[in-house]
């Protein structure tokens, strides 16, 4: 009996190794998964703030809160099933899905960019307190907005894991959703109590916090704008990326990605180590974003050509 007891207790580790191997697997592929999103997920983060301008301090939170729950929902209820049937019954679809998500992305940073060289002397209209109905309406739009940019993360985060069975990538992209979904949420909450959180170390009597508390208010402008351009530089890049990497791996045009990569390539044989590794990156990364730059110019031009546009750029807020 007792040797059968101890053949169980060894079966029953054996399975706890596999699980704690497959728990590792996942938690590894989904940090791979949730890197190759980040430059959706940095625009992600830089435009949402904006949806509680002009908020009461103590709805500032609540809002965030409540826009994050639906980030969820869009994320686990509607685009997740559609991504899982779609790379498993059209995989061949996903190579097309991602440069349509490259395109829009590489419009969206052309756009910032037309943007800011066309109406640099513009000036935000002052902030002012909105009402109960307007606070719904403006969380049922950035719940939209989050829509699309949830896709394009999600989209991009399996085709990074396509290779795996059906049940691992459901695990990964389930811990991406959420892994992201809270680390864009809890950075905006961040954002925009950091004036508050200021405000109230400026009314202490220490000179020190004084001066802290008046530095974050300062800062709070400055930081808006930063994340407002690593924003546009990351939807450029990864839009760019996107293209070069899915024209290749659609069979359509394989010289473009397979230049960057040479040259890539010859960056890391020509400087070792570590800074070579950095060079070679930082030149993927700057014709990634030349490219995404040069095709999101083409499509405002032919967007601004329509007799009958809309701005696709309204309907994910920016």
């Amino acid at each position: 009996m007792s040797a059968g007891l101890f053949g169980l207790l060894d079966d029953v580790a054996a399975i706890a190794k596999l699980a704690a191997a497959s728990i590792d697997d996942v938690g590894a592929a989904a940090g791979k998964a949730t890197a190759k999103a980040a430059g959706v997920v940095v625009d992600d983060t830089a435009v949402t703030p904006q949806y509680v301008h002009g908020v009461a301090a103590e709805r500032e939170l609540p809002i965030v809160k409540q826009i994050a729950i639906g980030s969820i929902r869009n994320k686990l209820l509607l685009i997740l099933p559609a991504a899982l049937l779609l790379s498993e019954f059209l995989p061949d679809l996903l190579p097309i899905i991602l440069m349509i998500g490259g395109t829009f992305l590489a419009y969206e940073g052309a756009h910032k960019v037309v943007h800011l060289l066309t109406h640099h002397d513009d000036h935000a209209a002052p902030a002012t307190t909105i009402g109960p109905e307007a606070e719904k309406t403006m969380i049922a739009g950035a719940i939209r907005t989050d829509l699309i940019l949830s896709a394009e993360i999600m989209v991009i985060a399996l085709a990074s894991v396509e290779d795996e069975g059906f049940w691992s990538r459901l695990a990964i992209l389930v811990v991406v959703a959420f892994v992201i979904t809270i680390a864009v949420y809890g950075v905006v909450a961040a954002i925009v109590k950091m004036d508050d959180v200021g405000l109230t170390l400026a009314q202490r009597q220490s000179a020190l916090s004084k001066r802290v508390g008046m530095g974050l208010v300062n800062a709070m402008p400055r930081l808006l704008s930063v994340i407002s351009v690593v924003g546009t530089v990351a939807m450029l890049w990864v839009g760019g990326h996107i293209l070069l990497v899915n024209l290749d791996d659609a069979g359509w045009w394989h010289a473009p990605y397979e230049w960057v990569h040479g040259i890539e390539h010859d960056i890391e044989h020509a400087i070792h180590g570590v800074l070579g590794s950095v060079l070679a990156w930082l030149a993927n990364t700057g014709i990634s974003a030349v490219v995404g730059l040069a095709v999101g110019l083409v499509v405002v031009g032919i967007i601004a050509a329509l007799p009958f546009r809309k701005d696709p750029a309204e309907a994910t807020g920016h």
